[in-house]
C-alpha cells in the first residue's frame, strides 16, 4: 500500500509517453491528489516515494553512474556484454530510442513530481518535521535537475551566457495535462540557477544528522559540486571546506573499507540504501562477476586505468581478475550501499580549488594521497589533482562530466560535441510537441 500511493503521484506529462497511447487507461497524473495529500503520515510516503524513485536503477540506483563512465571511457573500461542500449552508449551511437536513456529521464522526472506534491503540501506536515521535509524534497529535486541537464543539455560554460537547452524546469505537480503541461526547455543557465537555489534553501532548513536521509551536508557538498561545474572556484571551495571542517565526517583509513558495505561509513556524506528486500544496486549487476552476484562481467577495466596508478598505490589492490578480466572491487558485492557522495570527493575540490586559485592544491590533496601511500607532494598542481580525481573517484560517475567541465576529449570527441549528449527520449518528443531534440539526433 505504501509503494501504491507514492507511485500514483509519480506520473509526470513528459513520462505520459511511456504508457502506450492506444490503451484506453486513466493517466497517472490525473489521480486526486487528495487520494495521497490528506496527512502528515502521507505527504511523508509521497517523500519516501521520491527517494525510492531517485535509487532506482535509472538514477542513483547504478545506471546514471555506468553510463557517466562509459560515456566517458575513453578506452579506459571495455563493454563486453549483450545488452545493446549500453553499448551504443560507449559507442557514442546512442538514439532517441535508448531504453536506459529513456529510464534514466523517467525516474529523475518521477522524483521530481514526488518532490513538488510534497513541497505543494508542507502545510499539512506537522510543524516540527516541515524544514526537514521541506529540505529533503528541495534536494532530491535539485539533485535530479543537477543530474539531467549535466546529461540531456551541453555543457556549462563558465561565464558565458549559457542559453544552450538544458531540460524542463517543472516546479509545481502534474496532476493532470492541460495546454500548461505542455512544457518546453529551460536554459542550462536556468537549470542551474534553480539547482542552486534549491540546494541553498535545502542548506538552512536540512538539520545536520538526518540518519540514512539527506542532511545539510549533503546540500552543501552537491552545492560545492555545482559550483565546480561552474567554474566559480572560490565558491565550490568554501563549500567543500564546510563540509571538511565541520560535517563530522572522516576519511576512511583503508581504502578498501569504503566499498561493498551494509551500513553507512564515516566517509559517506550520502548514500543509497540497499538491502535484498529494497533498493537497487546495478553498478553490481554490470561490474561485477556471476561469482558476487553480478551478471556476466559486462565491463572491462582496461589497461590504460590501471597505468594512472603507482605500483605502491593502495587502491589497486581493489582491483581483482575475474573471468578472465580486471574488474573494480567497488562494485564487487550484491545488495550493498551506494555512496553517492564521498568525504574523498570534497578534499578533491578544495584541492583542485586552491590548485586553480592559488597554484597549490597540497592541503587538501595530500590526505588523499597518503591514504592510497603515496608520499605527499608540494607544489599540487592542477595535473596532479585532476589526475587523482581520475583514481579515487574512478567508476562512480563523475568521469564524462569531468572531461566535459575541463575540455577535454574522448575517443577524439570534443567535449562537447553532439555524441556526449543524450537524446531526449523519443516517447518524450512525441507526447510534448513544445520538445526540441538535441543536435544529432
Amino acid at each position: 500500500m505504501k509503494k501504491l500511493k507514492y507511485i500514483l503521484f509519480s506520473g509526470l506529462l513528459l513520462l505520459a509517453g511511456a504508457c502506450d497511447k492506444n490503451l484506453e487507461i486513466e493517466p497517472l497524473q490525473s489521480v486526486s491528489e487528495d487520494f495521497a495529500l490528506d496527512s502528515d503520515e502521507n505527504v511523508k510516503l509521497v517523500l519516501q516515494g521520491a527517494y525510492d524513485n531517485i535509487s532506482r536503477d535509472g538514477v542513483y540506483g547504478g545506471n546514471l553512474f555506468r553510463d557517466a563512465e562509459l560515456l566517458g571511457s575513453d578506452g579506459e573500461i571495455r563493454w563486453v556484454g549483450t545488452f545493446s542500449d549500453p553499448r551504443d552508449i560507449i559507442n557514442h551511437a546512442m538514439d532517441a530510442g535508448n531504453a536506459d536513456v529513456e529510464n534514466t529521464w523517467t525516474s529523475a522526472y518521477r522524483t521530481i513530481n514526488n518532490c513538488n506534491n510534497v513541497l505543494s503540501a508542507l502545510d499539512i506536515v506537522v510543524a516540527d518535521d516541515r524544514d526537514r521535509v521541506k529540505g529533503e524534497a528541495l534536494f532530491l529535486r535539485a539533485a535530479c535537475y543537477y543530474e539531467l541537464v549535466r546529461l540531456f543539455g551541453k555543457p556549462y560554460v563558465a561565464g558565458g551566457a549559457n542559453t544552450q537547452l538544458g531540460v524542463p524546469l517543472v516546479l509545481t505537480p502534474t496532476r493532470g495535462i492541460t495546454e500548461d503541461s505542455y512544457v518546453s526547455r529551460s536554459t542550462v543557465s536556468e537549470v542551474y540557477q534553480q539547482v542552486l537555489t534549491d540546494l541553498h534553501d535545502a542548506m538552512d532548513l536540512l538539520p545536520e544528522d538526518n540518519g540514512v536521509y539527506a542532511n545539510k551536508f549533503a546540500a552543501i557538498g552537491m552545492t560545492a559540486r555545482v559550483h565546480l561545474t561552474r567554474g566559480e572556484y572560490q565558491e565550490a571551495r568554501d563549500h567543500a571546506v564546510e563540509v571538511i571542517d565541520n560535517s563530522g565526517y572522516s576519511l576512511v583509513p583503508n581504502f578498501a573499507d569504503l566499498w561493498n558495505q551494509d551500513d553507512d561509513t564515516d566517509e559517506a556524506i550520502f548514500s543509497m540504501q540497499v538491502s535484498a528486500q529494497d533498493g537497487a544496486n546495478e553498478l553490481v549487476t554490470f561490474f561485477s562477476i556471476p561469482a558476487f552476484g553480478g551478471r556476466d562481467g559486462d565491463i572491462e577495466i582496461q589497461s590504460s586505468h590501471l597505468a594512472l596508478y603507482d605500483a605502491n598505490d593502495t587502491r589497486l589492490a581493489l582491483f581483482y581478475d575475474g573471468n578472465g578480466a580486471m574488474r573494480t572491487g567497488k562494485w564487487r558485492d550484491q545488495y550493498r550501499n551506494i555512496p553517492i557522495m564521498r568525504l574523498a570527493e570534497m578534499y578533491l575540490i578544495a584541492a583542485e580549488a586552491d590548485a586553480r586559485l592559488a597554484g597549490n592544491g597540497a592541503q587538501y590533496l595530500n590526505p588523499i594521497r597518503e591514504r592510497a601511500g603515496l608520499a605527499p607532494i608540494s607544489p599540487a598542481l592542477l595535473s596532479d589533482v585532476l589526475k587523482e580525481r581520475r583514481k579515487e573517484l574512478a567508476f562512480e560517475g563523475h568521469r564524462i562530466h569531468d572531461i566535459k567541465r575541463v575540455g577535454g576529449t574522448v575517443d577524439g570527441l570534443n567535449f562537447d560535441a553532439p555524441e556526449l549528449v543524450f537524446p531526449i527520449p523519443a516517447r518524450e518528443m512525441e507526447v510534448n510537441r513544445n520538445l526540441q531534440q538535441n543536435d544529432g539526433y
